[in-house]
C-alpha cells in the first residue's frame, strides 16, 4: 500500500531510505491521477520487497512539487539513495509502469 509523503516526512521517507523509492505526484480532481491510483497501489503490494511506494498530493504538499518542477500530473519519480534515477510523466498501464520500474531499479 503506497504512503503518504509530505514535506516533514520526506527526508526520512525518501532522502535515507534504503530501499529505492517510487513517488506519486498527484491531485484529487486529476482524472488521469485518478486512473492511475489503483495500478500505483497494485505496485506498492506487488512490489514491496524491492521498492517503498509513496503518493504526494501536490495541492496539499505544493512545497515538494515545486521542489521537483512538477509541472504535469500525474508524475511519479523514482528516487535512490535520495536522488532521482527516472520520471515517468502521465498515465500509462500497469505492464509499462512495472517496465519503467525494472529498468531503473
Amino acid at each position: 500500500m503506497a504512503k503518504e509523503l509530505t514535506v516533514a516526512s520526506f527526508d526520512t521517507d525518501v532522502a535515507q531510505a534504503s530501499k529505492p523509492v517510487l513517488v506519486d505526484f498527484w491531485a484529487s480532481w486529476c482524472g488521469p491521477c485518478r486512473a492511475l491510483g489503483p495500478i500505483v497501489e497494485e505496485v506498492a503490494t506487488e512490489m514491496a520487497d524491492r521498492l517503498d511506494v509513496y503518493k504526494c498530493n501536490v495541492d496539499e504538499q505544493g512545497e515538494l512539487a515545486q521542489r521537483f518542477s512538477i509541472m504535469s500530473i500525474p508524475t511519479l519519480i523514482l528516487f535512490k539513495n535520495g536522488e532521482i534515477v527516472h520520471t515517468m510523466v502521465g498515465n500509462m498501464p500497469k505492464a509499462a509502469l512495472v517496465s519503467e520500474i525494472e529498468a531503473n531499479l
